[in-house]
């Protein structure tokens, strides 16, 4: 099986099919189609699948003429039936994997899309498992699941693994392509196997662990070292505004290091489909052997509370102009998760919103990236254009994502007062109405 995958691999004769179309798994599906391999795509959601058909692109992070090339040369097409795994070779598994309202891990995405291949699954198929999850997943979960399902023995009759995905949606350097990858699978037969597909792709480095858990951990390390070195960075601020210090210029000032020192930068939380997540996935787990993550925990607390800590900012910006936060007109500016994407998962002005809300202010918000957001299962929509009049009317403009296509000397110049969680206005030079988080 081995001799035979590789050299289907070589002569581009590997059908590739990616489960789920979203931020991973189609700029994936793409980056596999553009390399030669014909790729299947599938989604539950007939809209996607429907739009990748017909060529046209959803994510931002995938070249609109990329896709519409290779949609037009049948190198890429999209289904909603689970069957095509009959036919394909290597399968990436993408779907999400969000925590439940306790905060624990769903990974019931994951176990439904392995039920659903395993039962079309045939010999010589190598199954990869992308989506962000806890270490022994792929083992103690995919791997049961898939011989069940279909009769097959792993490592005889088809090969498993798992490579974390790595996307930084609006990363003008890093894409799918060009980002190294890291590949762990049950055998070494199966990590040269599915580590040599990743080659035939992509530009980065492919670097080989021994074992589907080292590359869980791994993944789970690198956003949980973010998430808690942007905690202390967030309580460090929190004291840095009882002494009088800006913990920006703080920050700018210790990066001058040439070593021993990356920079972190505060804001009013954490957003994005990993950061928020994936340290409560190994907490969770540690938790199965009696260990609690104390520093997870920790950061995590620090983290889940800049919301709240932000509103009590600007309730007090307020108190200053003789405004009670109840009846006050509040205006969101930015409710991506990060700056110049139109991604809002999980973003954490959000939560400032909604707890604006709760304190009885009446808020807008105006994002030129994203348009409206659903929350709760209801529909909240932006304003179209950020006039000059709009900006007076609001008693506080609240900054909380720092897209760089909005013009904050024009916001300056027409605000009441602003809290900028982001410090993106920081060159703005009239500065008597700003206070920067």
């Amino acid at each position: 099986m081995k001799n035979s995958l590789l050299k289907k691999i070589e002569n581009k004769e590997i059908v590739v099919g990616v489960v789920g179309l979203g931020y991973v798994g189609l700029p994936l599906a793409v980056e596999k189609a553009k390399a030669g391999f014909k790729t299947i795509g599938f989604d539950v959601q007939s809209q996607k699948v429907d739009l990748v058909n017909k060529g046209e692109n959803y994510i931002g992070d995938v070249v609109d003429s990329d896709l519409t090339d290779i949609v037009k040369s049948g190198k890429l097409s999209a289904t909603t039936d689970f069957s095509f795994i009959k036919d394909v070779d290597f399968i990436a598994i993408c779907v999400p994997t969000p925590l439940d309202e306790h905060q624990q891990p769903d990974i019931s995405y994951v176990k439904s899309s392995t039920e659903a291949i395993s039962k079309y699954l045939s010999k010589g198929t190598m199954v990869v498992l992308e989506s962000t999850t806890y270490p022994g997943t792929t083992e103690e979960l995919i791997k049961p699941l898939l011989e069940q399902g279909s009769g097959l023995v792993c490592g005889k009759d088809f090969y498993l693994g798992f490579s974390p995905e790595r996307v930084d949606p609006g990363n003008l350097i890093y894409k799918t392509k060009n980002t190294p990858k890291v590949v762990g699978a049950i055998g070494k037969d199966a990590t040269e196997v599915i580590a040599t597909m990743y080659r035939a792709v992509l530009e980065g480095d492919v670097l080989e662990v021994s074992s589907p858990a080292v590359a869980e951990m791994e993944k789970i390390l690198e956003n949980t070292y973010r998430n808690i070195n942007i905690g202390l960075v967030n309580e460090l601020t929190m004291l840095c505004n009882k002494m009088g210090i800006s913990m920006w210029e703080v920050v700018d000032a210790a990066k001058t290091k040439p070593y021993g020192f990356q920079a972190f930068y505060p804001g009013p939380g954490l957003g994005g489909h990993c950061i928020p997540l994936d340290p409560y996935y190994l907490s969770w787990k540690a938790r199965e052997y009696g260990f609690h993550t104390s520093m997870i925990e920790a950061s995590g607390m620090i983290n889940d509370r800049m919301p709240e800590y932000c509103v009590e900012r600007a309730s007090k910006i307020l108190n200053r102009l003789k405004k009670a936060m109840n009846g006050a007109k509040v205006l969101i500016l930015g409710v991506a998760y990060k700056q110049d994407i139109d991604d809002y998962r999980e973003s954490p002005a959000l939560r400032v919103i909604e707890v604006l809300k709760r304190e009885g202010a009446d808020v807008e918000f105006y994002d030129p990236w994203v348009a409206k957001y659903r929350e709760h299962g209801e529909v909240f929509y932006g304003l179209t254009e950020l006039s000059a009049e709009q900006i007076k009317q609001a008693d506080l403009v609240i900054v909380t994502a720092a897209h760089t296509n909005v013009d904050y000397d024009f916001v300056a110049e027409h605000a009441t007062a602003i809290f900028d969680t982001k410090n993106a206005m920081k060159n703005v030079q009239e500065r008597d109405n700003i206070e920067v988080l």
